[in-house]
């Protein structure tokens, strides 16, 4: 029988099952809840603002989108985001996905954390980022009713200690690549998690361009 937590339906097609144990055997505890509870908070708020969303697509972006983190799908050089988005990619085509469902996938996962770009974008790429955000910020909390909140946690449960562990799970995920956090958020979890990290400068680098003015 397929699983409804919240009122919502859990995707169970092959691809999803197959992406349930992917992820399953790949993230710890933290990241793996996390990531379901993804799922419900962005298709909640699909539900809520009337989005026509695929369920599927927004679970497949919702389970990849911290792939980047683990050390199995993590690259020397790109941000984590991309090397989720590019997990996710190779799995959905070995999949037989088309093009343009990855596409969106792909794009949800990479703008995850570039925040005031996906909520202009199509449902999938929208939806994932709000479910990040909500689970992650605490962004639109109390636009959830407390049955819905309880009802997603209770089944990926979210730990006392969740604040300060999903940002070690960052930091640990990023530590040796910090180039890739120059203009996005994740620097401000090297500015927390690592005394050598020096932020990058935009206006440094304008100014020590080799344009001559």
């Amino acid at each position: 029988m397929t699983e409804l937590i919240a009122g919502i339906r859990l995707p169970d097609s092959a691809i999803a099952r197959a992406a349930t144990q992917l992820v399953r055997d790949t993230e710890d505890d933290v990241l793996y809840n996390h990531s379901r509870r993804v799922f419900f908070w962005g298709a909640l708020t699909g539900e809520r603002k009337s989005l026509r969303y695929d369920s599927e697509l927004l679970y497949l972006g919702a389970m990849f989108h911290d792939m980047g983190l683990t050390e199995r799908y993590s690259s020397p050089d790109l941000r984590f985001e991309v090397d989720g988005a590019n997990a996710a990619h190779d799995f959905m085509t070995s999949h037989g996905v088309a093009e343009q469902d990855i596409e969106d996938v792909w794009l949800a996962i990479a703008l995850h954390t570039t925040p005031g770009i996906p909520e202009h974008l199509r449902p999938t790429i929208a939806l994932v980022t709000a479910g990040v955000e909500m689970d992650v910020l605490g962004i639109d909390y109390h636009q959830f009713s407390h049955e819905h909140r309880d009802a997603v946690c209770s089944c990926h449960p979210r730990e006392p200690d969740f604040k300060e562990n999903i940002i070690d799970h960052f930091a640990a995920g990023i530590m040796r690549k910090p180039q890739t956090t120059f203009g996005n958020v994740k620097a401000d979890v090297l500015a927390l998690k690592d005394p050598n990290f020096t932020r990058t400068n935009f206006c440094s680098i304008i100014l020590g361009s080799a344009w001559p003015g």
